[in-house]
């Protein structure tokens, strides 16, 4: 997935203030400190596509979004861009001010910008204050140095008294200021802020800059007339840190697949392909032209390659993470993004009703996730059929899992499928494990445990290691050969992406990152236990004498 964009409901290009900022800053910025300081700016497309989408409107003209986020690789000038944003949001007609009738006339120093019909017009704001954060305390960020620099050298400084533009804060002659800030969360606390720029926050990973971001994230509810935001501009975060940015990749996880209410986020990341052939330099320098897009034109791409991913010095995963800008897993990930991408399968057929499956059941009270998934016995196959998760905008403690809703799913599951096997986790469903033992135990091909203490359903995990186990190392071969497919389905893939290696007395299974982490397995236990259900069936003797199953295919591996 090269490029990743979440929008709000009724994103609209067509109404945003974005097209009267790219012609501001066209007109009024110029580069910051670097190799071409001073020259006059022309927006690339992409860029300029986000500044449309960052300052979409409703259709009441209030801002669609509250926080912007912008993940390049690195030397995409992504904080020289947030600069851009800073100096409009101080200086320029950054806010509603009604809809054009077409041909009026914005008019300030020398800039003129004539609406067309229905274009949403701006005003100035009254009493921009813009922080711009940055991670060390002895710098004022990136940010911060390409707005300086714009009032000290650029043509906004003309006629502005040499007072204006300090090191460490810049007064506005109308009223407002722009300040640097940096981990002393503290000192942010009552601030009034109209606009937040968060540099690189894939580095906000320690308690200090995580509290940073909370306090003044709610500086930004306090002024409603000003509709603050916040934008983030980053490389690709480490997965696992724990970084401000992962937690923003999770909400925006949470709004493509409708798990939240809290939808005000663009999110907009760009990567490199995940299949590359390090060794071939014309296959790394187009991976790099994708992930950098337009600004490809005018990077060094066959010197990147050989300076970062073939000198021997440095890390093949970070140059991946700041160049591919990919995420890269965590150092104890069960599989990488990029194994199990590899095993979609948009061709083969899905999981369809009146095919012959096993399911596997894993339950929770309220706050690990309930989970139900189908796999085709033909081909192994997986269909996440019931998946109940604590809302990430619920406390902990205020949430339940509805168990009538998944007792229903098993219901709905055995009215649709030939079910050969039903493997179910007890913990936490013990009665209702036992109550479908007795209701569909005819029906199974064969039972989750034989012998003595013989049960349908049952799979207690807290005692079945030893089959488990094994399971999880032949379903990571399985992703890792290709021989395993699946729909693409994005529940599935972010909890297969958040297991984590468990080694214990079996050997190594699979556990959350912390036992207090909100990112949830339960759908990836489902699809190693369904796997070998699906397994114990085909060696069953039970299925060898089965004449001819409901509905077999072609596609048997």
């Amino acid at each position: 997935m090269p490029r990743e964009l979440v929008y709000a409901p009724g994103h609209d290009r067509s109404r945003s203030l974005g097209w009267l900022w790219a012609a501001w800053v066209e007109h009024f910025c110029v580069h910051g400190p670097g190799d071409v300081q001073g020259e006059c700016i022309e927006l690339d497309d992409e860029f300029a596509g986000f500044g449309v989408d960052a300052y979409a409107l409703d259709e009441k003209g209030r801002r669609l979004y509250t926080r912007a986020a912008l993940v390049r690789p690195k030397g995409r000038a992504k904080s020289e861009l947030a600069g851009f944003v800073g100096l409009f949001e101080g200086f320029g007609p950054c806010r509603f001010a009604g809809w054009a009738q077409g041909g009026e006339v914005f008019r300030w120093r020398d800039f003129r910008y004539t609406y067309s019909l229905g274009e949403p017009m701006g005003h100035f704001l009254t009493y921009p204050f813009i922080r711009c954060l940055a991670t060390e305390e002895s710098q004022t960020g990136n940010t911060y140095d390409v707005i300086h620099y714009n009032l000290t050298d650029g043509p906004l400084g003309e006629g502005l008294d040499s007072s204006v533009a300090g090191l460490t804060r810049i007064l506005l002659p109308g009223g407002g200021e722009i300040v640097p800030s940096t981990a002393s969360s503290s000192a942010k606390d009552g601030g009034k802020e109209s606009l937040a720029i968060y540099d690189e926050p894939h580095l906000y990973v320690t308690p200090e800059l995580r509290r940073m971001f909370r306090t003044v994230d709610r500086n930004l509810r306090k002024r409603k007339a000003a509709e603050p935001w916040g934008l983030l501009t980053s490389t690709m975060y480490q997965p696992g840190e724990g970084s401000v940015l992962e937690d923003v990749d999770h909400q925006a996880t949470a709004i493509r697949e409708g798990r939240t209410r809290a939808s005000r986020l663009l999110w907009d990341h760009r990567q490199a392909p995940d299949e590359v052939d390090l060794t071939d330099l014309d296959a790394v320098v187009a991976a790099l032209a994708e992930a950098y897009g337009p600004a490809a034109a005018w990077m060094d791409l066959p010197g990147m390659v050989t300076d970062e991913f073939w000198d021997l010095t440095k890390s093949v995963t970070e140059s991946r993470r700041y160049f591919f800008n990919q995420r890269q897993a965590a150092s104890d990930a069960w599989t990488t993004a990029a194994d199990w991408d590899a095993c979609h399968d948009p061709q083969r057929p899905p999981v369809d009703v009146g095919e012959t499956v096993v399911l596997f059941f894993d339950g929770s009270r309220n706050d690990d996730a309930t989970g139900l998934v189908a796999v085709r016995v033909a081909d192994g196959h997986p269909r996440v059929l019931h998946c109940q998760e604590r809302p990430p905008d619920a406390k902990r403690g205020t949430w339940a899992v509805d168990k009538a809703a998944a007792d229903l799913a098993v219901a709905e599951a055995f009215a649709d499928f030939d079910v050969a096997a039903f493997y179910a986790d007890v913990r936490e469903f013990e009665d209702e494990v036992d109550e479908w033992a007795l209701t569909y135990r005819d029906r199974l091909l064969i039972k989750a445990t034989t012998g003595k203490n013989a049960h349908a359903v049952a799979f207690d995990m807290r005692v079945r290691g030893v089959d488990f186990v094994p399971a999880v190392k032949r379903t990571l071969v399985d992703i890792e050969s290709r021989s395993l497919t699946h729909d693409g389905d994005l529940r599935l893939r972010r909890h297969v992406l958040n297991a984590r290696r468990a080694p214990g007395r079996f050997g190594v299974s699979i556990s959350k990152a912390t036992p207090e982490s909100p990112h949830k397995i339960d759908l990836a236990v489902c699809l190693i236990g369904a796997r070998l259900a699906r397994r114990h069936v085909l060696a069953s003797a039970a299925w060898a004498k089965r004449a001819k199953p409901r509905r077999n295919t072609a596609y048997f591996v």
